[in-house]
C-alpha cells in the first residue's frame, strides 16, 4: 500500500469537499439554467466523482493498483485515438502489437528501470513501427501511417506513464507528500489550469490567440489561468512535493503553458479529423483523450524538473 501521509489526505478531502459544493452548486443553479445547460452541468460534476473516486482508491489501494490503473488508462487512451485515425485496413497487427507493448512500457516502471523507460518507446518502439510497416508490405499512406501511430504512442502511452512513474520516486526524498502527493500536485495543477483559464476567458476574454484552431482560446484566459496556476503552485508545493515555494513557482509555471499547449494541439487534431470530441465514454467530457489532453504535456515535463530538481 502506498504511504498516505497527513498532507495528502488532506489534499484529498479537499478536492472530495470541492466536489460535494460542484454538487450542491448546481442543485441550486437548476431554476436558473435551461434544462440542457443544466443537464450537461450535471453530467460533468457526476463524470469528475467517477473519475476523482477512481483515481483515489487506485492510490490507496496500493502502488500495483496504481500502475495496473495507469496501465489500463494509456490502453483506452491508445484505442480512442485509434479509433480516430484513418487506420489502414493492412495496420491491424501492428496495431494490435503496440497494444501489447503497453503493459511491456509499464514493467519497466514496477521495477524502477528508468533507463530501459526512457528509451523503450522513443527509441526501440520508434524504430520498431515503420519495420514493422514495411513488413505488411503496403506504402500507400506509409508516412502518414508511421508519424501517425509513433505520435499516438509518444502521447497516449510514454507521456502518461510519466505519472505513474512519479509513484516510484524515493518517497524519503518528499516526507509531506509522498508519491501520492506528487500525483495530486500534478493532477490537480493541469485540471485547475484548464478550469482557470475557461472562467478567466469567459470573464475577461476578447483578444483570440488562434481562432482557427480554438475559438474559445484568449490571451486574458491565458495569462490569467497561467497567472493563478503559477501562484497555486508555489502554494501547494512546499505541503506535497520537496519543491520550495519559489521552485513551485516555475512549476506552476511550467505546468500552467504545457497543459495550455496540450490542450490546444489535440483541439488542432479534432479540427483536423473534423470531429467534435474524440469520444462519448465520460458524459458531459466527451472522451479520455479529451480529458487528458493537457496532462500528456505536463506530466513528462514536471516530472523532469522534478527529478532533476529535488531527487
Amino acid at each position: 500500500m502506498l504511504e498516505l501521509t497527513p498532507n495528502t489526505l488532506t489534499a484529498m478531502l479537499l478536492v472530495l469537499a470541492m466536489l460535494v459544493i460542484a454538487s450542491l452548486s448546481q442543485w441550486l443553479l437548476s431554476s436558473r439554467l435551461s434544462a440542457d445547460a443544466h443537464q450537461e452541468l450535471r453530467q460533468r460534476i457526476n463524470s469528475w466523482w467517477i473519475m476523482v473516486l477512481v483515481v483515489f482508491t487506485a492510490l490507496m489501494i496500493g502502488r500495483t493498483a496504481s500502475l495496473i490503473f495507469f496501465t489500463i488508462l494509456s490502453f483506452i487512451a491508445l484505442r480512442e485515438f485509434f479509433s480516430i485515425l484513418p487506420v489502414r485496413l493492412t495496420d491491424r497487427r501492428l496495431i494490435l502489437a503496440l497494444y501489447l507493448m503497453i503493459p511491456v512500457h509499464y514493467y519497466w516502471i514496477a521495477t524502477d528501470w528508468y533507463g530501459m523507460f526512457t528509451i523503450f518507446i522513443p527509441v526501440y518502439l520508434f524504430l520498431m513501427i515503420p519495420f514493422g510497416l514495411l513488413l505488411l508490405g503496403e506504402t500507400k499512406g506509409f508516412i502518414r501511417a508511421v508519424a501517425s501511430y509513433q505520435w499516438a504512442v509518444m502521447t497516449t502511452v510514454f507521456a502518461i506513464s510519466h505519472v505513474a512513474y512519479l509513484l516510484m520516486l524515493p518517497a524519503e526524498n518528499n516526507p509531506a507528500g509522498g508519491g501520492v502527493g506528487l500525483v495530486l500536485y500534478l493532477v490537480f495543477l493541469t485540471q485547475f489550469n484548464d478550469v482557470a483559464q475557461y472562467i478567466w476567458g469567459k470573464t475577461f476574454g476578447n483578444r483570440k490567440i488562434v481562432p482557427g484552431i480554438s475559438p474559445n482560446k484568449t490571451w486574458e484566459g491565458f495569462l490569467g489561468g497561467i497567472a493563478t496556476t503559477t501562484l497555486l503552485g508555489a502554494l501547494l508545493a512546499p505541503w506535497l512535493t520537496p519543491l520550495l515555494w519559489w521552485q513551485g513557482l516555475f512549476a506552476g509555471l511550467l505546468i500552467g503553458v504545457a497543459g495550455f499547449v496540450g490542450d490546444l494541439t489535440v483541439s488542432a487534431v479534432k479540427r483536423d479529423l473534423r470531429i467534435k470530441d474524440t469520444g462519448r465514454l465520460i458524459p458531459g467530457h466527451g472522451g479520455i483523450l479529451d480529458r487528458i489532453d493537457s496532462l500528456m504535456y505536463t506530466a513528462p515535463l514536471f516530472f523532469h524538473f522534478l527529478r532533476y530538481t529535488a531527487y
